[in-house]
């Protein structure tokens, strides 16, 4: 089972939206059958192996194994990811082009780039899944509390010459020469995706205030 599957293909995006698909799934983080999912769910077993079959039809639940209970065949199944996330690539027609906007200060571009990266790794992850190889990544999250818009404008400026200094550094941009005497070419280095992000952390939620009471004084109809 894969911690998050990227679902890239529309019919199956659809499939996963239904509500109690999505229900069927996250009850299927741990193995079952179309009955015991009956009775969690609150669903007939047949309604439940229509949605079954339907989750199954577009690889997002796995068969784990089948029991023989006398002339009846048990099948227990199991989610294939602990959680989903949607690809642009299921909306590839209208999915947004992060080449049509290129600047650094559009919240659009920082969009665009947000959602070539979740195509681009779910790719990556389901193809280190099949080789059965680890996948090199490396992230960064954390908050910072700007005091004005002039500190903010400035760390984004250091930022930018600070990657850039590293880039400048650490990108082999062409074949290179084996160490050692007389070493074979080795070829390009492996290309990776650098995406820097930078933006304000959402507001929570404010409490929703309380009803007040309110009293109604019966008129006395005598």
């Amino acid at each position: 089972m894969l911690e998050i599957e990227v679902i890239e293909d529309p019919a199956a995006a659809e499939a996963s939206l239904d509500p109690m698909r999505t229900r069927i799934l996250r009850e299927l983080a741990q193995p079952g059958s179309a009955t015991q999912l009956a009775a969690r769910v609150g669903l007939p077993r047949q309604k439940v192996n229509y949605h079954l079959k339907a989750l199954e039809r577009h690889g997002l639940v796995e068969l784990v194994e089948e029991r023989r209970k006398g002339n009846v065949t048990e099948r227990i199944l199991r989610a294939t990811a602990a959680a989903y996330l949607i690809s642009p690539a299921a909306l590839a027609s209208v999915a947004p082009d992060p080449h049509r906007f290129s600047d650094r200060f559009s919240a659009f571009w920082l969009l665009a780039l947000a959602g070539r990266m979740v195509q681009e790794m779910g790719q990556l992850i389901a193809g280190a899944a099949a080789a059965r190889q680890e996948l090199a990544t490396f992230a960064i999250d954390g908050e910072i509390t700007f005091r004005t818009a002039a500190d903010r404008a400035a760390f984004a400026e250091e930022l930018g010459i600070a990657v850039t200094r590293l880039v400048d550094k650490y990108h082999d941009g062409g074949a290179r020469t084996g160490a050692g005497g007389g070493g074979a070419p080795s070829g390009p280095g492996r290309k990776h995706r650098l995406v820097v992000a930078l933006h304000p952390s959402l507001k929570p939620n404010p409490p929703k205030a309380s009803p007040k009471n309110t009293h109604v004084k019966e008129q006395d109809n005598d």
